[in-house]
This record gives C-alpha cells, structure tokens and sequence, in this order.
C-alpha cells in the first residue's frame, strides 16, 4: 500500500472510531495526529483536500468534475476515462484498474443512499452536489464496472450566453424570447446530452418574476435564475419497493400547488397525460424536454407516451392539437451543441397531428413561420424583426410528423 492510501486507511479508521463525518477540520485533526504537529500548513490543506475527495468526492475523477467545461464524465472499467467538455468525448489522462472502479461507483452510490452490490448491480441517482451518477457492475456490464457522471452547473446560462457559445444563433434569440413571454406551451426535443436541460432552464430564466413556476423531474437539474420557482423531485422505491413518487403523481400534486407554469424536466412515461390535461385547462406556458431525432419524430413520440398513461391514439392528438403549439429541437454538431430548428405543432390531415417547419439554422424561415409571428401577436407579444421582414424560402413544404 502506498504512503497516500495508508495514511487515507489510518484516517478513516481515526474518524470511523470518534464517529466523526469527514469535514476538513476532522480531516485535519486526524492527519495531524498521524503526522505530528510538524505538519505545514501548505502540506496540510494538500492533505486534507485529497483525503477528503477520496473520503466523500469523486477520487480521482474530482479534477475532472472541478473542470466547469466538462459536462460528463465516462468511466469504461479499465479501458480508461472520457470527458465531455462540450464538443464530443475525449480521452482522458487518467486510467483506473477496474477494483478502483468498482469501490468509487459503491462509494458514490452509498453517499446517495442507494445500494450498488451484486445483488442490486445498477444504481441511477444524484450526489449530494447535484452530479447525477450513473453505475453498472459485472455482470451486466460485460467488460467491467461502468461509471457516468454528468456534472451539475450551479448558475444557469443567460440568453445571451447561449449566443456567444454558439447553441443559440444572434437572429433567433428574440423569438426564443418572445415565445416565452406570449406563453406560447412548448418542448425542447432532442437526443442524449444535446443541450435539452441546458436551454430549457435559461428559457425558465426569462420568465416574468411575478410568476410561480412549478417543475417536476425525475432527478432534480433545472436551476433557473427565478425568484419563484419550487421543485419537485420524484423518488424511487426502497429496498423493501416502498416509498416511490412517480413523476406523474408529482404532476398532479403540481396541479394543486396555484403554479403559473407547469413543468416537466423530462417527458418519459404516463405523466405526458397529467402535463396535456394541465395545458389544456388554464396553465399556459408550460414546457418540458422529449427526446427525439427530429421535430417530425415528436407526435409519434408522444403517443406512444399517452398509451403509456392510457391515452388512445385520438384523444392524444386532439389534446396535443390545442396544448402544445412550439417545438425547439437541438443537435450536437461537430463544433458543439445547437437549437437546430423550431417547428410548429399543428393539426393535419385526419386530425392527426404534425410538425410544420418554423425556422431552421441552415435555412432560414420556414412555411409556418407566419403562424408563429401571428400567435405571438395573439398574446401580446412583440413579433421579433426576423420574423417581421424574413421570407420562408421557396420550395419549403410542411412535414408530416404522425402516420
């Protein structure tokens, strides 16, 4: 055993007998009554930043979570470690046997209460910190235990911050804004890690303040800079299965809570039902994130949804027809994160609904752009100048997106 980890096994045991948490001034005491009081203090507070990331942080991960670029962190067993700094994974100059592996994903799964054993070989959940953790052990991952952490920014982006990186092009800022503020309902769609969470909370952001957002998730992420907001988090089931919220429950709970706005972090189950029942009685203005490959995948997406929560085909349609109208669908490119286009939802043939191009990056204004800038004069808003003076370009037809 190295010096480092025999003096982390004679701290933890120091502690474990006082009974003592991990602070830094527990931390400290004990290293000084291994060492000696001719400790330094340099040497000390480098001591105890590292045996204390080994105690109760992410190891030797916690550099990488420190990074503020970094997204995700992939851990593939011994095969080594992957970052996510917003333009792709990249390998990083780190690598774990696969034991280390194991006892950091066990470790971070009991510091989230949750069990992460043989028995029980997966774990989904969040660290204290707001990271959520993501672990899978042999044998149901092949080739060794599996890490993923996605870090958690404690400041949301502003509008303007998503234009200067990129996400957000300059010209459609103003209509993401206005949108917001005529309480036009809508979803952000996209895949895994396309920037869903990320846009979604600065639209929050922009919200009026006179205004009581209330948002439902499954792990709690979204942070809006709004003085009125209140969380609901739903929660799995004990080891004994009792105790689960499902987010459909908190749905209806939300329903009771006087909310201005309602939404759902993440549409994935039966709750799509509750959410089209809010936005059709009163709650304009809500939001949620779906993903999807593309604005025509949404209607399909959402039944399948809705027979998740017992909703047929039909009513499906004819709820989503009136509740949910604006879809901003991103991607990830190359040179990063991007709002790739935004889409109208409406009614199409036989009642079924489809998405109609509003504005795409590489395109410009599409055929139901003029619906836009019509419903946000509807509610009050000003109608941005892109959509005042911009022309759909010829050819463009409207897309179906249900069959």
């Amino acid at each position: 055993m190295s010096g480092s980890q025999d003096l982390l096994a004679r701290v933890r045991g120091r502690l474990a007998l006082a009974g003592e948490a991990p602070t830094p001034a527990s931390i400290a005491a004990a290293i000084r009554a291994e060492r000696g009081s001719a400790v330094g203090e340099a040497a000390l507070r480098g001591h105890v930043a590292r045996l204390r990331s080994e105690l109760i942080g992410a190891g030797p991960l916690e550099p990488l979570l420190a990074d503020p670029s970094v997204t995700d962190v992939l851990v593939n067993g011994a095969a080594g470690v992957w970052v996510d700094r917003g333009k792709g994974l990249q390998r990083a100059r780190l690598r774990l046997d696969a034991a280390a592996v194991r006892a950091l994903a066990q470790r971070l799964a009991t510091a989230c209460g949750r069990r992460l054993d043989d028995a029980q070989p997966y774990v989904d959940a969040r660290l204290p910190d707001g990271t959520r953790l993501h672990a899978v052990l042999p044998p149901i991952a092949v080739d060794g235990p599996c890490l993923s952490l996605r870090t958690f920014r404690r400041r949301g982006f502003s509008l303007d911050e998503l234009v200067s990186v990129g996400t957000v092009s300059e010209e459609i800022a103003p209509v993401l804004a206005a949108v917001v503020v005529a309480r036009l309902p809508y979803l952000v769609t996209g895949g895994t890690g396309s920037g869903k969470t990320t846009l979604l909370n600065t639209l929050l952001g922009l919200t009026p303040q006179s205004e009581r957002i209330v948002v439902v998730e499954d792990a709690a992420e979204l942070r809006p800079a709004h003085p009125h907001m209140v969380g609901l988090a739903a929660r799995a089931a004990n080891a004994e299965g009792a105790g689960e919220v499902t987010m459909r429950e908190l749905v209806r709970q939300a329903l009771r809570m006087r909310p201005d706005r309602i939404i759902v972090g993440e549409c994935r189950g039966g709750e799509i039902v509750e959410l089209l029942a809010a936005l059709n009685t009163g709650h304009d203005g809500g939001a949620g994130t779906l993903h999807a490959n593309s604005p025509a995948d949404v209607p399909a997406r959402l039944e399948a949804l809705g027979l998740l929560g017992g909703l047929g085909r039909d009513a499906l349609h004819a709820q989503v027809a009136s509740a949910l109208r604006v879809v901003l669908h991103l991607d990830r490119a190359s040179e990063g994160r991007r709002l790739r286009e935004i889409d109208l939802l409406s009614p199409g043939s036989g009642s079924r609904v489809r998405a109609e191009l509003a504005w795409r990056v590489t395109g410009g204004l599409g055929p139901a752009a003029g619906e836009l800038a019509r419903m946000l004069a509807e509610r009050g808003a000003a109608i941005p100048q892109l959509l005042t003076e911009g022309r759909p370009p010829a050819g463009s037809s409207p897309r179906d997106g249900a069959t």
